[in-house]
């Protein structure tokens, strides 16, 4: 069983907010709120998202930017981004998202179903990177072992050096 991860969730208005948890509550996952780019590069700074949810016009730093900043940090640059705008769904808009960054540009009003399972997907791909980062650190700890086990028996003289 996966442990919870934490979605990161940035607009500046509190009903939009609202919105998305309650879309997204059924995924039973961390929900974390930011209500402006530069609370999203805080949290950012702490902890580790499976992705993030940004809405494109806010006061201050707008999702561009703040999409930019995430994706000059190595420690943040592969966390997908789902740009949210209310704003305008011409294309070229969309564009700028993706050229900052994003994996996906949704446009409100959107259909719930839909967002959930885009942020299903994604939450599911972090779980199975963290999973196949578990067993390469045993691969290496197991290979590490068989190489102390067959340095000792080459030691006792058990073992030829060819088969080593």
């Amino acid at each position: 069983m996966e442990d919870k991860v934490k979605i990161l969730l940035v607009d500046d208005r509190e009903e939009n907010l609202i919105a998305l948890e309650a879309i997204l509550s059924s995924l039973d996952q961390e929900l974390v709120r930011a209500r402006s780019g530069e609370d999203a590069l805080k949290a950012l700074l702490t902890d580790e998202y499976a992705v993030i949810l940004l809405d494109v016009v806010m006061p201050g730093m707008d999702g561009f930017e703040t999409a930019r900043d995430i994706k000059r940090r190595k420690k943040t640059r592969d966390i997908p981004i789902i740009f949210l705008t209310a704003i305008n769904s011409d294309p070229d808009y969309a564009f700028r998202g993706y050229a900052a960054g994003a994996v996906d540009f949704i446009s409100k009003p959107f259909d719930p179903w839909v967002l959930r399972a885009k942020v299903s997907v994604f939450v599911d791909l972090y779980n199975k990177n963290r999973q196949l980062e578990r067993q390469a650190v045993l691969l290496k700890e197991q290979a590490e072992l068989l190489k102390e086990q067959a340095e000792l028996l080459r030691r006792r003289g058990l073992l030829d050096e060819e088969k080593a």
